[in-house]
């Protein structure tokens, strides 16, 4: 049994249907907050599971009789050490063989204000004696296309990255990556994991152009006003200030890795980012 925690999230989706292109559906877990949410993996024949983070006995009753769990980061920053860590006891208690663990690139090292708590959840998992599996997942492409829509409107993508290499991959490749890890058989890993390709936003930013036609610049901002202008945008504070900091970040190396490890676990080459902006252009 495969238990995949935040199930109906968009990383959680794409980790359920990579693994039923790999085992039979009874033997997937979606523990998921909100069940009704997900009567849509009820019908594939996946297990549902009720199992909140921040409720540590529905988390034990959703890992009993379940091999291998995966536990994907929490999206409430500031809580999720301490939600991790309940997902960490509950594995133990319940006998779980193997704990997958959605991380940061360079968790131990980076500068990054996101690398806290995931240092925090690491050191958690490898003290708990449960055996694990860390997947230091990089940037998702996604994460800049989501801003094509707006940079095609108003002719300019903007950012904090400076010339900073990113090697970021699709939420499906971190997805495949992450299902190879759950039906393979090794055990007290960590995984640094990225595309195998890289670009500075610069570069990105021509690839909006070329493929919409468009005449895009780029517009490199300093750290404090990248996150002003987000906050401007309707972003709520927090996440400005992260994406901000991640961006400042990225300009120094922080998202750049050339080890080609995702491409390696999943066993194909990973999602080239210009595939990426074309369907992202598409919808803009």
């Amino acid at each position: 049994m495969i238990a995949v925690t935040g199930a109906t999230g968009q990383l959680g989706r794409l980790v359920i249907n990579a693994l039923l292109k790999k085992v039979p559906a009874a033997e997937i877990v979606a523990a998921v907050r909100s069940p009704e949410k997900a009567a849509d993996l009820a019908v594939l024949g996946v297990q549902l599971r009720q199992a909140d983070y921040s409720s540590p006995e529905s988390l034990l009753s959703a890992f009993t009789g379940v091999d291998k769990v995966l536990l994907i980061s929490s999206n409430e920053i500031g809580q999720r050490e301490v939600q991790h860590k309940a997902v960490i006891a509950a594995a133990k208690q319940a006998g779980v063989k193997l704990l997958a663990y959605t991380s940061l690139l360079r968790a131990d090292t980076t500068k990054m204000g996101l690398g806290g708590e995931h240092r925090g959840t690491e050191q958690a998992l490898i003290a708990s004696g449960v055996p694990y599996a860390i997947l230091r997942n990089g940037w998702y492409t996604e994460n800049y296309a989501a801003s094509i829509a707006p940079a095609v409107t108003h002719g300019a993508f903007i950012g904090a990255a400076g010339e900073g290499k990113i090697a970021s991959a699709s939420r499906q490749d971190y997805a495949d990556a992450a299902a190879a890890v759950l039906t393979g058989s090794e055990s007290n890993k960590i995984y640094e994991l990225a595309g195998d390709t890289a670009y500075t936003l610069a570069q990105f930013t021509a690839e909006i152009g070329k493929q919409s036609g468009k005449e895009i610049g780029y517009i490199n901002l300093p750290q404090a006003e990248f996150a002003g202008a987000l906050k401007g945008a309707g972003l709520p504070d927090g996440l400005a200030e992260m994406l901000a900091d991640s961006d400042a970040n990225a300009a120094q190396g922080s998202l750049f890795d050339d080890s080609h490890t995702l491409s390696k676990l999943t066993g194909r080459p990973t999602t080239p980012w210009q595939d990426v902006v074309k369907a992202f252009v598409a919808k803009a």
